[in-house]
């Protein structure tokens, strides 16, 4: 596919009511690890070459204040910067330095719902870790919208994204070859709909379901199979109600891929993945994809 500017999903800053309960779980039980810490915040790496991909901020209340994206070079800053405008969003700053650990020049951006993007190149990268029970890095993140077209012309105008299947409730976005990393779903409010975290394998995935039952975090839906991405899926529902995914196997797609439509991924009455094991989400997990709300710029 032509190279969208947005490059690769980086990782994601939250707010958290409780910053040293949420690092433990985030590490002692979701198996990432602690790369640098400030005074309020915490920032954490997979598996993979990241500097983080999960930054934990204190906070009064449980929110999300940017998703950030590592773009290869530094003309995708400039090209971002130039779209943004007539997209519909605005342009918050940058490109200039980016005071936080990982640095790199950012470009910061506000989409036409509000919602904080950015876009980062020159940050640090580590040296990978071997470890098969660990999230290797963020593979996609969902979006609640109240206007999905909306979202989704921006998301293709401004950022370069193209559509990868359309479901009666959400649009799959990709600006790579993963089959996505932003979903738009059909909503009432723009919120948090949930942070999915690949793992090495489906071994892992199922491992790593295990290690947060035995912990006294229970799967909200799953295991199962996903129809759009193919990708292998265990939600759960984590500190400050975030909707947490451990995913495997996402689909990788070029321009050959036929976009999906809502005809394409009906179930027989009573399934919710392909492999018709997986129960129904629960109502607490329906409930928790509703609550988290976006900082606006």
């Amino acid at each position: 596919m032509p190279a969208s500017p947005a490059g690769q999903l980086r990782s994601i800053a939250i707010g958290v009511t409780d910053l040293d309960a949420a690092e433990r779980f985030y590490t002692g039980t979701w198996n990432l690890a602690t790369q640098a810490r400030t005074a309020d915040a915490v920032y954490l790496r997979g598996a993979g070459s990241f500097h983080h991909v999960l930054a934990l901020h204190r906070s009064e209340r449980p929110d999300v204040r940017n998703v950030t994206f590592s773009v290869a070079g530094r003309a995708d800053l400039d090209a971002i910067a130039a779209r943004t405008p007539a997209a519909g969003g605005r342009v918050l700053s940058g490109p200039q330095a980016l005071d936080e650990p990982g640095g790199g020049d950012a470009v910061v951006i506000a989409d036409p719902q509000g919602r904080i993007l950015r876009f980062v190149h020159g940050d640090a990268r580590l040296e990978a870790r071997a470890h098969g029970d660990a999230p290797v890095r963020i593979t996609h993140v969902v979006f609640n919208c109240a206007d999905v077209g909306v979202a989704q012309r921006f998301f293709e105008d401004a950022l370069g994204f193209r559509l990868s299947d359309r479901t009666r409730a959400m649009a799959f976005m990709r600006c790579n070859s993963d089959h996505h990393s932003i979903a738009l779903a059909d909503s009432d409010a723009d919120t948090l709909n949930h942070i999915a975290f690949v793992m090495p394998d489906l071994d892992a995935v199922m491992r790593g379901a295990g290690r947060m039952n035995d912990a006294g975090w229970p799967i909200e839906w799953g295991v199962g199979r996903h129809g759009p991405g193919n990708n292998v899926f265990s939600y759960f529902v984590g500190p400050d109600d975030f909707v947490i995914e451990y995913t495997a196997d996402v689909m990788q797609v070029d321009d050959g891929y036929r976009v999906g439509s809502p005809s394409d991924w009906g179930w027989p009455s009573g399934r919710f993945d392909q492999w018709g094991i997986s129960k129904p989400p629960s109502e607490r997990i329906k409930q928790a994809q509703k609550t988290i709300r976006f900082v606006q710029a």
